[in-house]
């Protein structure tokens, strides 16, 4: 093996890889630039991007996202699965309550804060398939979200959480996305095609946590609306992204120990403790049956919803729902899979997966059920119009649903903390990665530089958010993604390949 890159100085930062960390960079600011300067140009670029993506490539997300799926199964069942991702013998570094927590509070909090009652509402509204013989629009809006949150998006983190423990920790590379490439490329992975590389992860990672970032301002201000009257506007939601920004700042500098691993046990012990009252106030029992009717339209209809939202669906839909799920993890692929690999040393490829794929979207699905299935009762049986309040503003789906329970003032403020907290440990999870990433693989890259891509961050979802709200968010995703994808099947191979040569020479 090459001897690690080493990063050289540059500017005031004293640990970075400069041609990734210096173009990474100018292509956040000029974007910002551009999208603050002309501003409705920004927006006729941002549809124009999408339709293009959409109309000519959305069947890259479909296949790729089904491809990792497979891909992430039979390394579960072969006996690559035995394989350690460090030395052998060698412990896990955090135990299994807070790898969990780290884990799933980096995975997709504020997006399933989000769309947990918007999407089921809407799917019932409007059943992406009218003519569906025994499969009344209740269900399938249910077993729709289940499919868009469930398998496919955590194998597409494990694709790259996968690769870059098992090349970091067993192999000795540098912790950064060019070093899953050193069986196809050797050692031209510390040369230019390494650094084109990490600057499309760099990029995507910056996006798919922006539209994060920016989907959470939009409902934490949608919360303090309802608890007090808080006005709902790009000015407040700006101000919302610079204070949690702040917030995440101060969580990056004290580090992984002190504060990214303590904030998410006190994100996931916040969210445990608002699912339970929702679960008791709200309708327990079709809560739960809610939860078994959707496994099991999910598991029945997984891969004809594949094809369905591929070559049935309309452009418009799959922009808005399935295209843009895929294009949203994948974009979040390098951020989550890297973060995970950093927190997952020590443990077999097996155990990696079945605590890094099967648990999360079992916890998914609870939560589906719980909020999703509270607001389907509501807006089925007692017409709380629920989906009046989703047309209207998406961000104030959640706090409508609870409005209709008792204590509604409590768990709203829940609420809010808890998208506030998933904010926060989304940001300071996602600079450390970039960190990392344009250091060129040093594990605790030094505080000046993870607080410059903090504030990035914030300052691009802050554009986002102004510039067009969220289909601009949605374009973000697509677009980011888009380009990583064909990396990550790169990935794949050359994971393979590794895997195959360590277990003929064992």
């Amino acid at each position: 093996m090459n001897p690690e890159f080493q990063p050289k100085p540059v500017l005031f930062f004293k640990s970075t890889n400069p041609p990734v960390f210096i173009i990474s960079a100018v292509i956040m600011l000029v974007f910002i630039l551009a999208a603050t300067a002309f501003t409705k140009p920004s927006k006729k670029f941002f549809d124009f991007v999408q339709g293009f993506i959409i109309n000519n490539f959305s069947w890259v997300f479909t296949l790729t996202s089904v491809l990792f799926l497979v891909f992430v199964l039979y390394l579960l069942v072969s006996p690559f699965g035995r394989i350690r991702l460090g030395e052998p013998g060698q412990q896990p570094e955090f135990n299994y309550p807070t790898w969990f927590a780290m884990m799933f509070s980096a995975g997709m909090g504020i997006g399933l804060v989000f769309w947990s009652i918007a999407e089921p509402i809407k799917h019932l509204t409007h059943p992406p398939i009218e003519d569906m013989v025994n499969f009344p629009a209740g269900n399938q809006a249910v077993t729709w979200t289940f499919f868009h949150w469930g398998l496919h998006a955590w194998a597409i983190f494990m694709v790259v959480g996968l690769c870059l423990a098992y090349f970091c920790f067993r192999k000795g590379l540098p912790l950064t996305i060019r070093s899953c490439f050193y069986p196809l490329l050797g050692d031209r992975i510390y040369g230019r095609l390494g650094h084109c590389i990490d600057i499309f992860a760099v990029v995507g990672t910056m996006f798919g946590v922006a539209t994060s970032l920016g989907l959470g301002a939009m409902q934490v201000n949608a919360g303090l609306n309802f608890l007090g009257d808080c006005p709902e506007t790009k000015l407040t939601q700006t101000v919302l992204i610079g204070l949690i920004t702040l917030c995440a700042t101060t969580s990056v500098v004290l580090g992984l120990e002190k504060g990214i691993s303590r904030l998410s046990n006190f994100n996931v012990i916040m969210s445990i403790l608002l699912v339970l009252v929702v679960l008791i106030l709200g309708p327990t029992l079709y809560i739960f049956k809610t939860l078994g009717e959707g496994i099991k339209g999910y598991l029945s209809n997984i891969l004809y919803f594949s094809y369905y939202s591929e070559w049935e669906a309309s452009p418009k839909w799959k922009a808005s729902w399935t295209i843009f799920y895929w294009g949203w993890w994948i974009a979040w692929a390098p951020f989550v899979g890297m973060f995970i690999a950093r927190i997952s040393k020590g443990r077999t490829i097996r155990e990696f997966i079945l605590g890094g794929m099967f648990a999360p979207v079992l916890v998914t699905f609870l939560w589906l059920s719980v909020f999703g299935g509270t607001a389907l009762h509501l807006e089925t049986f007692e017409s709380a119009h629920i989906s009046t309040a989703v047309s209207t503003n998406t961000s104030t789906a959640l706090f409508k649903t609870l409005n209709h329970l008792p204590l509604s003032q409590i768990t709203a403020a829940l609420s809010t903390l808890v998208i506030v907290t998933f904010f926060v440990t989304s940001s300071d999870s996602g600079s450390l990665v970039i960190d990392i990433i344009t250091s060129g693989g040093h594990q605790d890259p030094p505080r000046n530089q993870r607080i410059f891509w903090a504030v990035t961050e914030g300052v691009i979802a802050t554009v986002l958010v102004v510039a067009g709200g969220l289909q601009a968010l949605q374009t973000a995703a697509i677009a980011s993604g888009f380009p990583f994808a064909l990396i990550m099947i790169a990935m794949c191979v050359a994971l393979v390949k590794s895997l195959r040569t360590e277990t003929s020479k064992g």
